[in-house]
């Protein structure tokens, strides 16, 4: 689990934005410091010194996550054979 960011608002088509620490993989997963889901991460946007990224969330209430921070965990990546 890494440290992904602060969550800053809810985006019209409501998206999370994050103020994010480390630039993560699109689709990547994102959970609460309780480490419950609440979302993927959609897009990454802004300045490469300072980027921000949007997740689509997967619960209910988004507006909570306002203020907190938010981490990432990795997808596992399937390792299959090379022909």
């Amino acid at each position: 689990m890494q440290r992904l960011g602060r969550a800053l608002y809810i985006s019209p088509n409501r998206s999370v934005i994050i103020k994010v620490e480390i630039v993560p993989k699109i689709g990547e997963k994102v959970v609460d410091e309780n480490l419950k889901p609440v979302g993927k991460v959609f897009d990454v946007f802004g300045p490469v010194s300072s980027p921000y990224v949007a997740v689509r969330p997967t619960i209910q209430k988004p507006e909570k996550l306002i203020n907190n921070i938010l981490y990432l965990l990795p997808s596992k990546r399937r390792m299959g054979k090379v022909r």
